[in-house]
């Protein structure tokens, strides 16, 4: 990833038909929103993605299909690491890589049971770093199967092999982010906080940028806040942002990702809200909640000149 300027890389969603296939066209449409935004990079094949939800096949096809978008504008990473032996892990990494993207995401608690401990980790790091020969991996403290969060002295450690260069840190502690940050430091590794409760200040300790899923409702207002969180003369604007999106976390977080699909409908962007994860029911005051969020989006966004 880019690093002379902070960036967003969107934690990508899947549009799906409402036979719940993958619905490619939709699909064209999301990357290029992300792309118009300003998106410095892209994760596909996520959480967001619904990637347990989808067959191997799958997989790879939509990340082929991002990366045909992309067309080379910006670097695409995808996660590599499913349930199996290291071994299937290894060779679906390497499919992943030939898919086209810039690094291989490894889900952390997928490498070891939540049972077993960092030393087992840390050996079967080194084991698939081993099997995936000059293939840039990166970690994703994913929160299913469980949350597994990396320590400083961790990363440092893989980011000291020079083959790991991406991170999507989700420990919600501007502390860990700082020490992880810290023991990264001098190398070509980028970390990407997912939680905007202290955005700000990860970006002012060394974030390389931000990959949340409140980029999945307003992308350009994290593209802004990545932009100008350093800019002395808009302060002010930038905690109004950052209190923008920690007021309203609570409706991003909820039936989501149907709540982001719907929001991205509610301005002008042709999805579907179907998911085939079992999310929740996107009741009547739900959708009240995201239109009023859309309502409040606006009135910002007109504020900072965006709209």
């Amino acid at each position: 990833m880019e690093k002379s300027r902070k960036g967003f890389v969107p934690v990508m969603l899947m549009p799906f038909q409402s036979d719940g296939q993958i619905d490619y066209p939709a699909l064209t449409r999301l990357t290029e929103l992300y792309l118009r935004a300003g998106a410095s990079g892209l994760f596909a094949n996520c959480l967001s993605s619904e990637m347990f939800e989808l067959s191997a096949q799958e997989r790879l096809q939509s990340i082929r299909h991002i990366v045909g978008v992309v067309n080379g504008a910006v670097p695409v990473v995808a996660t590599g690491t499913f349930a199996g032996t290291l071994g299937a892990q290894a060779d679906f990494v390497k499919q992943v890589y030939e898919a086209g993207t810039e690094a291989v995401i490894v889900i952390t608690g997928l490498l070891a049971a939540q049972s077993e401990s960092d030393a087992v980790f840390d050996e079967r790091v080194f084991r698939l770093l081993d099997w995936t020969p000059g293939i840039p991996l990166g970690f994703y403290e994913c929160p299913e199967p469980y949350k597994r969060l990396l320590s400083a002295r961790q990363l440092g450690q893989f980011v000291d092999t020079g083959r790991v260069i991406y991170h999507k840190d989700t420990c919600l502690d501007i502390k860990q982010v700082q020490a992880k940050l810290a023991a990264a430091q001098g190398h070509p590794f980028g970390l990407y906080d997912a939680y905007m409760g202290h955005a700000v200040d990860s970006l002012r300790a060394g974030a390389a940028g931000l990959s949340c899923i409140q980029g999945n409702f307003f992308p350009e207002l994290i593209v802004w806040l990545c932009a100008n969180y350093d800019q002395p003369h808009l302060q002010q604007e930038v905690a109004e942002v950052q209190q923008f999106f920690i007021r309203n976390m609570d409706v991003m977080h909820h039936v989501y990702p149907i709540a982001a699909k719907y929001s991205l409908k509610q301005r002008g962007i042709d999805i579907s809200t179907f998911t085939r994860r079992q999310v929740g029911s996107f009741t009547s005051a739900v959708r009240q909640g995201v239109e009023a969020l859309s309502g409040d989006y606006l009135t910002l966004s007109r504020s900072l000149e965006l709209a």
